[in-house]
């Protein structure tokens, strides 16, 4: 037999209380049944009673349990490749404190809401480089998420191909155990939408025959934003002032290509919640299942026991001390 919990202080502290009121009890009936000369032997049938249902009480606190039995346990997942825009432009300030700063404050929620599921995290700008591997590691997400800068990738323009060619080549290569359904395979994109690429398409139509979901979350305004560059705004070569717009169309596109959604943050708007409720509807992937040995708290057996010779003790009169 196993028990929930151990025989500890709780316990003893209660036993320790039974015995010793009950001894005090039992002198103060014994003197009682001498002085009035009455028999008092059948106050320890009383005692037997209520020292057997004290015993089962204690035994339901410990919470006995028996009767082992198989239970299999299932392990179910999905793969979340998260590619994050690291260009110039994501550091435009339309959305406070910067468009970047943003993402990497919504991330960390994505994260924990996906905590039993394997996320990575590339970043790119017109090159893609793998920032986080897909792992279940938390606390090694977050330390990437908050190192994220412009700083980590050239300063080139930005292409959306490289990014979402990597990311379809992790999620077929880094599998945990037999893979067998595209389905639970996502990518979201993360950008501002300006992409100066030619290989989107090739990508994305590859990305759509392996079946899995191309999410995109584009963060900006229509308005646009300045960059810093210094203490000072960032301009052309003719002196003027640069001007980054959020362009949603190139994004709803891609999207639109793989069955998936398109999502923004601007500066009324915020879908980062229903972003991870749509991902959060996707069918996970069996990843392992086995069988460990289970058993279960029988403690009702031994409070019904207890109750009864509780409510029998209440009901049976002892006729000599009438106890």
């Amino acid at each position: 037999m196993l028990w929930y919990r151990d025989f500890g202080i709780t316990e003893i502290v209660f036993i320790t209380l039974f015995v010793v009121l009950y001894a005090l009890y039992v002198v103060r009936m014994v003197r009682t049944g001498r002085r009035m000369n009455s028999p008092f032997s059948t106050i320890f049938a009383k005692l037997f009673v209520r020292t057997l249902y004290f015993a089962l009480f204690i035994i339901v606190i410990l919470g006995p349990s028996f009767g082992g039995s198989k239970k299999e346990v299932k392990s179910v997942g999905k793969d979340i490749m998260i590619c994050v825009d690291l260009s110039k432009s994501m550091d435009a300030f339309d959305i406070a404190p910067t468009r970047l700063e943003k993402v990497k404050f919504e991330m960390k929620k994505v994260v924990d809401a996906f905590s039993s599921d394997r996320i990575g995290v590339i970043i790119f700008s017109s090159e893609a480089f793998m920032q986080c591997p897909l792992t279940y590691d938390l606390n090694a997400l977050n330390l990437f998420i908050e190192t994220m800068s412009s700083n980590l990738v050239p300063a080139s323009g930005t292409d959306f191909g490289p990014p979402l060619r990597l990311a379809l080549k992790k999620l077929e290569e880094e599998t945990d155990g037999p893979t067998t359904q595209s389905k639970s395979k996502v990518i979201i994109l993360i950008s501002d939408g300006e992409d100066f690429g030619e290989d989107s398409r090739e990508v994305v139509s590859e990305i759509e025959s392996k079946d899995i979901k191309l999410f995109t979350l584009g963060v900006g305004t229509e308005a646009g934003g300045n960059i810093y560059a210094g203490r000072s705004l960032k301009t052309d070569r003719q002196g003027n002032t640069v001007t980054t717009r959020l362009n949603s169309s190139a994004l709803r596109s891609l999207a639109d290509k793989t069955d998936g959604q398109y999502f923004e943050i601007n500066a009324t708007r915020n879908d980062v919640s229903r972003l991870i409720n749509t991902i959060g509807n996707i069918e996970g992937e069996l990843r392992d299942a086995r069988f460990v040995d289970v058993t279960a708290n029988k403690y009702f057996y031994f409070l019904v026991a207890a109750v009864v010779l509780l409510i029998l003790d209440v009901l049976i009169n002892v006729p000599a001390l009438r106890l």
